[in-house]
C-alpha cells in the first residue's frame, strides 16, 4: 500500500499539495514513483514560470516511461529542488521529502480548486 500522508492534498494525475500559507510545495505522490520505477531524469520549469492548473509544469522520466507532471493549482514558481537534477532517485527515495519538486505561489485560493483529501486519494488509487 502506498504511502499517502494525511496533511497534503492530491490530484487524480497523482500529484500531491502542502498547503504553506503563502506558498506551496508541489510533488508527485509515492503511488505515482511506484508506479514508474527507478526515476533517471526530472524536468522542471525555471523560477519566475507562471502555470494555469492543469497545465504541464514538467516531466519525470523512468526507466519505464516518461511521464507529465501537471500542476495541481495556478500560481507562479519561486522554488525548484535542484538536487533532483543531481539525485533524481530521492522522487524514488522519499517523494514527499527530498523528492518535492517545485514550490509555486498560487494565484488561487486551494478551496477554489478540486483537489483530493488523502481519503479520496485512497480511494481512488485503490478502485
Amino acid at each position: 500500500m502506498s504511502n499517502i500522508p494525511d496533511n497534503l492534498f492530491y490530484t487524480s494525475d497523482h500529484e500531491w499539495v502542502r498547503d504553506e500559507g503563502e506558498t506551496c510545495v508541489i510533488g508527485i505522490t509515492d503511488h505515482a514513483q511506484d508506479s514508474l520505477g527507478d526515476v533517471t531524469f526530472v524536468e522542471l520549469p525555471q523560477v519566475g514560470d507562471q502555470f494555469e492548473s492543469k497545465a504541464v509544469f514538467g516531466v519525470v522520466e523512468s526507466v519505464k516511461a516518461a511521464s507529465d507532471l501537471y500542476m495541481p493549482v495556478a500560481g507562479e514558481v519561486v522554488e525548484v529542488n535542484d538536487d533532483l537534477n543531481d539525485s533524481p532517485e530521492n522522487v524514488n527515495n522519499n517523494s514527499y521529502e527530498g523528492g518535492w519538486m517545485i514550490r509555486i505561489r498560487p494565484s488561487q485560493a486551494l478551496g477554489s480548486v478540486s483537489l483530493l483529501s488523502a481519503e479520496d486519494y485512497r480511494l481512488e488509487i485503490s478502485g
